[in-house]
Formats: C-alpha cells, structure tokens, sequence
C-alpha cells in the first residue's frame, strides 16, 4: 500500500537548478570514448542508489535498457508508459522490466523487455555495460545496462505497455543545467527527486524519478575526474 497520496510532479515547483555543475563534454559521447569508459570504469560513486520506499511489497529484480542511439549527435531511447498500467503508469522510462526465471541474467532481461516492450531486436543493440544497481520507491531493484543502437532501426511498440517511444539528445541530458531539484513534503517526511523536462516539439517530456535518477547517475559516470 501506497503511504503517499498520489499527486502530480509537474505540479511541485523547482528549487533549483544545477547549472553550477559541469557538462559531459561532447568528445565523450563517441562510440570510441563510451567504449573505453566502461571497459576501463573510473573511480566513482552514483549520486542516487535507493529511494525511500512507498510501497511495502517484497524487492523485485529488474533491468532496463540505456539504449544511446549513435546518431551524429546520439540520443537516448525512452518510452512514455501507458496510463493504465499497474505501475509507473504514464510516467518516462526506458525500456525494460521484471526478471524472468529463463533470463540468463541481467542484460538478457534488458534485451528480452526491450524486444517486448519496443520491437528493439538485439542485433542493432551493442551492450557497453550496467551501471550500479538503482532501488526505486516501488520496491524495483534495477540494473541499468548502458548499450550502443545502430541507427536505422524499426520499432514496435506495444501498445499495451507503450503509449510513444522518442529520442532526448544525450548532450541535453548530461548537462545539469537541465537538472531540476523538487522536494515534497509528505505525511511520512519530505520526497525528493529531480526531473530533466524534455520539449519534443510541442509535447513536453516530464523525465523524473527514477528514469531521472539513472540518468544523473550516467552524468556522474562519464563526468571527467
């Protein structure tokens, strides 16, 4: 049961930006520079690892994928979940999703959800890596598998899952100038999270929770020391 009563995020004002903070810089979202980071990782820690828990139920395993799409300027795969899901209905995320018994570990349950979710085969997908594993409020223990997709591949949805799959520039991304800070207070203490709105032509694109989350912890990874 839910110990927060719903609400929308849109509506909870900012207070701050983290324009102060550095941006990735352009020369490390090549093919090459992705490549050598997470076969050589730095020294580094992810800003966000769990999220207090507003739902009791048992943790669940799952993955998703990071899919960065290697245009001339790459860009990140995301979904816009459909409203009447069970969870996270609505909401911006990357493809992905529970465990299954037959999947062989982590990265197999990326690529299966992927393939469910989108129509993303696997063989326009080039994994790079994961990244530390993320514990949302809902009680997901998720691994974030970073991967390279070759451009020029077709997608299909399910519409069942999936109300529109579209791409954000990696660069807007991993810039904290577009890094928003909230913070609601609550009957069981204050909430916080960040949130990287998106203008897709006229459609804003609310990117928060723990899409948001993984993806600070992204900047942070490819972040030069």
């Amino acid at each position: 049961m839910s110990k927060i009563p719903p609400f929308d995020p849109r509506q909870v004002p900012f207070q701050m930006l983290d324009g102060h903070l550095p941006a990735v810089p352009d020369a490390h979202f090549a093919t090459h520079a992705l490549a050598r980071r997470f076969s050589a990782p730095p020294v580094w820690e992810p800003e966000i690892r769990v999220e207090p828990r507003f739902i009791d139920r048992p943790p669940t395993a799952a993955s998703v994928l990071v899919g960065l799409v290697m245009h001339a300027r790459p860009t990140v795969l995301l979904t816009q979940r459909t409203a009447d899901l069970s969870s996270h209905a609505g909401q911006v995320a990357f493809p992905g999703g529970k465990s299954d018994e037959q999947d062989e570990d982590a990265v197999a349950t990326a690529l299966r959800e992927a393939q469910e979710e989108v129509g993303l085969h696997p063989r326009h997908v080039s994994v790079l890596g994961s990244l530390p594993h993320y514990t949302t409020g809902s009680g997901f223990v998720v691994t974030p598998v970073v991967a390279l997709l070759e451009p020029g591949f077709a997608l299909q949805p399910n519409a069942g899952e999936v109300d529109a799959v579209f791409e954000v520039p990696l660069d807007y991304l991993m810039n904290p100038a577009h890094h928003r800070r909230h913070t609601l207070q609550t009957p069981v203490g204050p909430r916080h999270w960040i949130s990287m709105p998106y203008q897709d032509g006229l459609q804003e694109r609310y990117i928060w929770g723990a899409t948001a989350g993984m993806l600070r912890n992204l900047y942070r990874f490819l972040l030069p020391a």
